[in-house]
């Protein structure tokens, strides 16, 4: 051998690149260090046996894979260069592994044979794997908030003309009535005392029915959302509230009807729960727009709420409120150091 193929020899030696030579019959006649060590076979093991049949002679389904149906000998036979982006390869074990290979022609001194290299690509397919999952999660993601930006938008909707009907459908007709009810009052005269007393037991009964109309429906929907805006609708839940509400608020322009509305009821939820758990004497809400919207409810009660209180399972009235905010590609914090009060912040994309 003379110092130049030795000196090439050392030199394939010193490559990371697994490669190995094949003679015009196909049986190998020199692998690199690099090449033993994926393969998983000594040099005595490999060298001098046909290289098909030693690591390539099966498809990973188990079927045969004849060598004449093979395309990493072909180069011995058209001259040309040819590329796999992914074959597999078989262990000593008989397990697979994946590949990547280059196989040409070189010429030796007995004919045409094969110089080849080859990659694992174990670690590529793992990473494309994790980043196909990574892929689906966030379209799984995509859709699950858009289902529930969906059904929050078409829940807001059918209580937005659910409150429009109570409005102007059974409390105008309770109104209605009760003005007749008043008519009739002032019309009986002084002697018919039985009749004036169930006429005012009437009269008192329809007033009592038209204010719990009007909540019901400011429960449902409130009219000042709509015609005026989250904060204005906010400013008047507090003013309803049994302990002082104070709204500091720094939004100067109406935002999308359906993102009001839900900033609104995960307010009103957070308001409810402080009164209903928290033994709170005053209650503070703020509400910032900048790159979002943000919205904090804060309390001076015992505090204690349970960290699943913004998913399932918690039985503190807050389990549709990470729902809510996720619907609108947000984030909810709950801070509740026992004897600290609690702290709801909820945060809207307003390009949701």
């Amino acid at each position: 051998m003379g110092s130049s193929a030795i000196d090439a020899l050392l030199f394939l030696e010193r490559v990371p690149q697994p490669i190995w030579v094949e003679d015009e019959t196909g049986r190998v006649i020199y692998s690199n260090q690099a090449s033993l060590a994926l393969i998983g076979y000594a040099k005595d093991e490999y060298w001098g046996k046909p290289g098909h049949e030693v690591t390539h002679y099966m498809h990973p389904d188990g079927s045969p894979y004849p060598a004449s149906e093979c395309p990493m000998g072909a180069p011995r036979l058209t001259g040309e260069t040819l590329h796999a982006d992914e074959d597999w390869f078989i262990r000593p074990d008989g397990t697979f592994y994946p590949i990547s290979w280059w196989a040409a022609p070189i010429d030796l001194p007995s004919g045409r044979g094969v110089v080849a290299s080859f990659t694992d690509i174990t670690e590529q397919r793992q990473l494309e794997r994790a980043a196909r999952e990574r892929d689906a999660a966030e379209i799984r993601a995509d859709l699950s908030r858009a289902t529930g930006r969906r059904i929050v938008d078409s829940v807001a909707a059918a209580n937005r003309a659910t409150a429009r009907d109570l409005h102007d459908g059974a409390q105008q007709r309770l109104v209605t009535l009760l003005i007749n009810l008043q008519l009739a009052r002032r019309e009986l005269g002084p002697g018919a005392p039985e009749a004036a007393e169930r006429l005012d037991a009437a009269i008192a009964d329809a007033k009592t029915a038209v204010d719990e109309l009007r909540q019901l429906a400011a429960g449902i929907h409130p009219a000042i959302l709509t015609t005026r805006g989250l904060v204005p609708a906010i400013t008047a839940l507090a003013k309803r509230s049994p302990i002082p509400v104070i709204v500091t608020a720094d939004v100067r322009f109406r935002l999308d009807e359906s993102l009001e509305s839900n900033a609104y009821f995960v307010i009103a939820e957070a308001i409810t729960n402080a009164l209903k758990h928290a033994r709170a004497s005053r209650i503070d809400v703020h509400v910032e727009l900048a790159d979002t919207l943000r919205v904090s409810i804060i309390d001076d009660g015992i505090g204690g709420v349970p960290s699943t209180a913004a998913g399932e399972g918690s039985g503190l009235g807050l389990t549709g409120l990470a729902d809510r905010v996720a619907a609108f590609d947000g984030d909810l914090v709950i801070e509740s150091p026992i004897g600290a009060g609690t702290r709801v912040s909820a945060e809207f994309s307003i390009t949701a």
